[in-house]
C-alpha cells in the first residue's frame, strides 16, 4: 500500500517519518488492521460470541480453538440488532483438497470448518467483505493438528460462504460447535475502512530482511515472540535449485508435518520433515512469493497456514505454480522466535539470491 505525503509525494523527509531505520522505514501513520474485539473463553462453553464490534468495510478473523467432539465449527453473523438464525446462509468447502466441493445451501449457519475425525488443535484465518447493500462474502482458510506429534500430518479446509442479508452491515457474529471450546479459546476480529484515521494497527513489524546473498540459509534473527504471527516472504534462489523450505528457530530437524496441494492437485501429506512448510519447487529459475499465518502459543503445537506462488518460467507463456500449505512444529515449552529458508537438498550449492525479503508481523 502506498503512503501519499505532503504534496502527493511518496518519498518524504526525515521530518515526514516514524521512524529512519531499517528496511522500508516509512511506517503506517494512519489505517491499517485494527482490533476491533475479541472474546477469550474464561469457561467452556458452546459459544464464542463477538458483539457490536463495528461497521468496518472487511474483516480479518482469527480463531484458535481447543475441543474433544465432532471437528465442526460453524458461524452465524448479524447486524446490530440480534445474530441472524433463519435459511440465510449458503457455502462451500473442501476437506485435504477432496473435489468435487461440498455443498450447504439455504441453511441457518455457515460451516466454518469441517475436517478431522474429531476436534483437535485448529486454527482459522478468515475474512469478510461488509457492504451493507450487498450480501456479506466470507472466506476461511483452517489447519487441524490431527495429533501431537510429528508422525502425523496435520489437516486442512477451504471454505467460502455468503450472509444474504443485503440492508444491515455486519455487527456481530458466533462460533460454535456440538462440543464445548475450551478455556482460553478465542475469536479476534479485525477490521479495516478505507476511511480510517486510527494510528493503533494490531499487526505490529517484528522483523525485516533483506539477503545478501551467497548463502544456503536466510533467516530473520531473533524477534520478539507474538501470539500470532503474519509472515510474507519473496525468494529467489540460484540456478543450481533443489528446492527452498521454511522453517523455525534455526529447527532443521524432524520436528514438522505438513499438508499441501499443487495446482489443485492430491494432497501430499508428509511427516517427520524437517520444514514446515514447502516454499518453492524444483526449478532452475526459483523465485516465489509466500503469505502465511501462525498461531504461536509456547504450550501448544505451532499450527500455520501458507499460500505460495512459485514462478517457474518466466513470461506470460507460462502459468506459475500456486501452493496451497498447512503445517506444524511440534516443539512445546516456547514460542518462534526467528523464521528462515534453506536448501532442501541435502547435497550444498543452492544459494538464496541477494535482494529475497522476509518480513514478519506479529501481534499478542
Amino acid at each position: 500500500m502506498v503512503e501519499w505525503l505532503a504534496g502527493n509525494r511518496i518519498r518524504g523527509t526525515s521530518t515526514e517519518r516514524t521512524t529512519t531505520t531499517g528496511f522500508n522505514p516509512v511506517t503506517a501513520v494512519a489505517g491499517g488492521w485494527k482490533e476491533l474485539d475479541r472474546t477469550t473463553l474464561g469457561s467452556a462453553g458452546l459459544n464464542i460470541d463477538v458483539n457490536a464490534f463495528g461497521n468496518k468495510r472487511y474483516y480479518m478473523i482469527l480463531h484458535s480453538a481447543f475441543t474433544t467432539g465432532s471437528p465442526d465449527i460453524r458461524l452465524q453473523l448479524g447486524d446490530s440488532s440480534a445474530l441472524s438464525t433463519g435459511n440465510v446462509y449458503a457455502g462451500r468447502w473442501s476437506e485435504n483438497g477432496s473435489t468435487p466441493d461440498s455443498e450447504n445451501n439455504t441453511t441457518s449457519s455457515l460451516i466454518y470448518d469441517s475436517v478431522g475425525s474429531t476436534f483437535n488443535h485448529k486454527f482459522c484465518v478468515g475474512y469478510i467483505a461488509n457492504l451493507a447493500t450487498k450480501e456479506k462474502l466470507v472466506i476461511n482458510h483452517s489447519v487441524d493438528s490431527d495429533g501431537t506429534s510429528a508422525g502425523v500430518a496435520p489437516k486442512r479446509s477451504e471454505f467460502a460462504g455468503k450472509w444474504v442479508e443485503t440492508t444491515d452491515p455486519l455487527d456481530r457474529l458466533r462460533v460454535f460447535g456440538s462440543s464445548n471450546f475450551a478455556i482460553g479459546d478465542e475469536v479476534v476480529v479485525l477490521g479495516w475502512d478505507p476511511a480510517d484515521t486510527h494510528t493503533t494497527n494490531f499487526w505490529e513489524e517484528l522483523a525485516s530482511v533483506t539477503a545478501v546473498g551467497g548463502t544456503e540459509t536466510f533467516e530473520t534473527g531473533t524477534f520478539t515472540a507474538k501470539k500470532y504471527l503474519w509472515i510474507q516472504a519473496w525468494i529467489e534462489g540460484d540456478t543450481t535449485n533443489n528446492g527452498l523450505d521454511f522453517y523455525v528457530n534455526s529447527d532443521t530437524g524432524t520436528n514438522y508435518a505438513q499438508r499441501y496441494s499443487d495446482n489443485g492437485g492430491v494432497d501430499g501429506a508428509p511427516t517427520s520433515t524437517n520444514q514446515m512448510f514447502y516454499g518453492g519447487g524444483n526449478s532452475t529459475t526459483e523465485k516465489f512469493f509466500m503469505n502465511a499465518f501462525i498461531i504461536n502459543n509456547s504450550a501448544n503445537e505451532k499450527l500455520g497456514i501458507a499460500n505460495v506462488h512459485n514462478l517457474i518460467t518466466a513470461g506470460a507463456g507460462a502459468a506459475p505454480t500456486r501452493r496451497e500449505n498447512v503445517g506444524k512444529w511440534i516443539t512445546t515449552g516456547s514460542q518462534i522466535t526467528k523464521v528462515g529458508f534453506k536448501n532442501r537438498a541435502a547435497t550444498t550449492g543452492q544459494n538464496i539470491t541477494a535482494g529475497s525479503i522476509i518480513k514478519v508481523w506479529g501481534s499478542d
